[in-house]
């Protein structure tokens, strides 16, 4: 009969919930087998192959197992220069409108893609009406801000001022399918978890049932960086109990530096020499005493002490301060300044920052896409970025919910 798996083992094969296997099951899209004697499901591993995703996220780029069935178009707000939307375009999404209050990442987006709609400007001036019932997908990340309306009620007004007010108020007039909301992994524990319980509650007041927001580290999605984001998924009421998201499925190679700088699976060449920041001349005399890998306890005890100051007193590692990237790690979470102090993350055979182009690959930015602006400006707009590769992970997920909304609805007419 050959080698048979269980209904849970065939849910993990195929990164689906077993709820969906049953509901399959009962639609026909995937007939379970029955044993006699307890009557429970299983499969072939010939049924199975066919439909397993269990390497769609291998090069970005390729193909996946969950096309669109029909375009899936989004708004997305804070789209600064295009890594989340990219990493969307990839999975299938076509973008109605993008916003941004930074006039060079508006610049980025437009010059890489003059088709798409991006609208430079204040986010609060926008009426996202007209969207209403034509947009599939809301994403955006809106900076993370404290409110205080314990016990007043108010909602959403008493967010007003925010860009989360923004947010929630271009999710209220466009009323999309699904968002996803994008943030720093802080946002868990902003004013002890009230700002991210605030945010769940003015969702769900609006109609979306918000899975539990989850920290999804980018080095598991095939990006060489050790960065992790928050992410808030809400999907309307009406349909959310009779779908099954599936957080992409994170992969088990790490993508090292090497990976990023040097041909590999993630890139045809090696990176291409760009323009970048320098050190002042004292930092880089300390940095050329750092190994590749190491950091400033790597230092003479005496330099320690000089370069760290009081902080070489205090508690905590510190390992990013000081610090030089080697060829066979992930680099660090990327800043928006590269040679600033205590967040040091130099090459490591050169002593310098990394440059642009190398930046832009570390976050999986594709070396034809172009950053618009002076060089302090296309750090800040790479710097601030969703990585392509984890957005496009994100996108499949995206892409899959969407196809069982589209299946109900379909369903109904």
């Amino acid at each position: 009969m050959g080698e048979t798996y269980s209904i849970i083992e065939a849910s993990k094969i195929l990164s689906v919930s077993t709820e969906t296997l049953r509901r399959w099951d009962r639609d026909g899209k995937l007939k379970a087998n029955r044993n006699p004697e307890n009557n429970y499901r299983y499969y072939l591993a010939d049924q199975l192959e066919p439909l397993s995703v269990s390497d769609i996220y291998t090069v970005y780029g390729k193909k996946t197992s969950s096309l669109p069935v029909r375009t899936y178009t989004s708004i997305e707000l804070f789209a600064g220069a295009g890594g989340m939307a990219l990493g969307m375009e990839r999975a299938g999404i076509e973008h109605s409108l993008l916003n941004d209050f930074d006039r060079y990442a508006t610049q980025t987006l437009k010059k890489n893609r003059p088709e798409w709609n991006v609208v430079h400007g204040d986010v609060s001036k926008i009426d996202f009406k007209p969207y209403v019932n034509k947009i599939d997908l809301l994403t955006g990340g809106f900076p993370c801000q404290t409110f205080s309306y314990a016990g007043r009620k108010m909602g959403m007004e008493d967010t007003r001022g925010t860009l989360f007010y923004e947010f929630a108020r271009a999710l209220k007039e466009s009323q999309p399918k699904v968002f996803l909301a994008e943030n720093v992994k802080g946002l868990f524990s902003h004013d002890k978890g009230r700002t991210l319980q605030t945010m769940v509650d003015v969702f769900e007041s609006m109609g979306y049932d918000i899975l539990e927001p989850r920290v999804l580290k980018a080095i598991h999605y095939h990006v060489p960086q050790k960065r992790e984001r928050l992410f808030i998924i809400g999907i309307k009421k009406e349909y959310a109990l009779s779908v099954s998201f599936q957080w992409p499925k994170g992969n088990s190679t790490i993508y090292t530096l090497k990976d990023a700088l040097k041909k590999s699976d993630l890139f045809e060449t090696d990176v291409e020499v760009s323009q970048g920041q320098e050190y002042p001349e004292k930092k880089k005399n300390i940095l050329d005493l750092v190994p590749p890998g190491g950091y400033w306890r790597d230092l003479p005890l005496d330099l320690q002490k000089e370069y760290m100051m009081k902080s070489f007193y205090l508690s905590g590692g510190k390992t990013g301060i000081a610090r030089r990237i080697s060829w066979n790690e992930p680099s660090l979470t990327l800043t928006c300044s590269p040679a600033q102090k205590q967040t040091e993350r130099c090459h490591p055979d050169e002593t310098r920052p990394f440059q642009i182009r190398e930046y832009a690959r570390i976050q999986t930015f594709p070396d034809e896409w172009i950053f618009e602006g002076s060089m302090t400006q296309q750090y800040k707009q790479i710097g601030n970025a969703v990585p392509v590769n984890l957005a496009y992970a994100l996108g499949t997920s995206l892409v899959q919910v969407l196809n069982e909304i589209e299946e109900i609805i379909s369903a109904k007419i």
